[in-house]
């Protein structure tokens, strides 16, 4: 994809032909935000960028997001806005924080799994019947997005969406563990509050993440850009590709 507008129905041919993929999703303002600094964030999207979001989930197998927007937000990752299934939902909790009464593990006929380091030292809470633990990394430290995915796709789980939070999002980007990234921008400015991403610092503008990218405008003034990670948009200032190869496509 070159950096043009592009019909919404394209965007998802091109995503959904992929037999396997890790496609991000953010919503934020104008001013890169995704909440006020109370934490209000419902709903910085307006109806057409939260279609969107569950058009995501109903291509994949598997939802992503870290414990901290389900402590924030309490999801329910499921595909009700649009026709489709509900994906697999994959919680990350390194530490066991995650309460047993969240409504994303509750047992509606779809997969749930909760990824989590080493603890059998800890008195770690229990879940739900049918929730798979899945055990990756070591005994401290965050968990590695390559070995998460790694665990998920001996899973059988090889279409993902990332869809949160922040911190979740920063991680796989810095870890050149997505292929796609799709930001949903809404036309308001908020001024202060929680900014989307955090990634690593970088020494110069020539180490920036330029991909090639297509726009798409929804009917209620939204913004997409549908970012292909994979390649870059070229240009003075364009990354280096190989500075960040990409481990979702193995």
């Amino acid at each position: 994809m070159d950096d043009r507008s592009m019909d919404l129905g394209t965007i998802l041919a091109e995503l959904n032909a992929s037999p396997a993929f890790v496609v991000g999703q953010l919503g934020q303002s104008l001013d890169g935000r995704i909440a006020l600094p109370s934490g209000e964030s419902k709903y910085i999207n307006g109806p057409a960028g939260l279609d969107h979001i569950h058009r995501l989930r109903a291509m994949v197998d598997a939802v992503i997001v870290g414990v901290g927007t389900v402590l924030a937000d309490d999801p329910l990752l499921t595909v009700r806005r649009v026709p489709g299934r509900s994906p697999a939902r994959v919680v990350i909790d390194p530490s066991g924080r995650l309460p047993p009464d969240a409504r994303c593990l509750a047992d509606d006929g779809v997969r749930r799994l909760v990824v989590r380091r080493p603890a059998a030292e800890l008195k770690l809470p229990a879940h739900p019947a049918g929730i798979e633990v899945v055990v990756v990394g070591g005994a401290d430290g965050p968990l590695a997005p390559q070995a998460i995915l790694d665990a998920l796709r001996a899973r059988g789980l090889a279409r993902i969406l990332v869809e949160g939070g922040p911190r979740t999002l920063s991680a796989f980007l810095d870890a050149g563990c997505m292929d796609r990234f799709h930001i949903v921008v809404s036309p308001v400015i908020l001024g202060s509050g929680r900014a989307a991403l955090d990634l690593a610092p970088i020494a110069s503008l020539r180490q920036a993440l330029r991909p090639a990218t297509a726009v798409h405008v929804f009917s209620d003034g939204d913004v997409l850009f549908a970012c292909d990670l994979r390649r870059s948009a070229g240009g003075e200032g364009a990354h280096d590709d190989a500075n960040r190869a990409l481990c979702s496509t193995g």
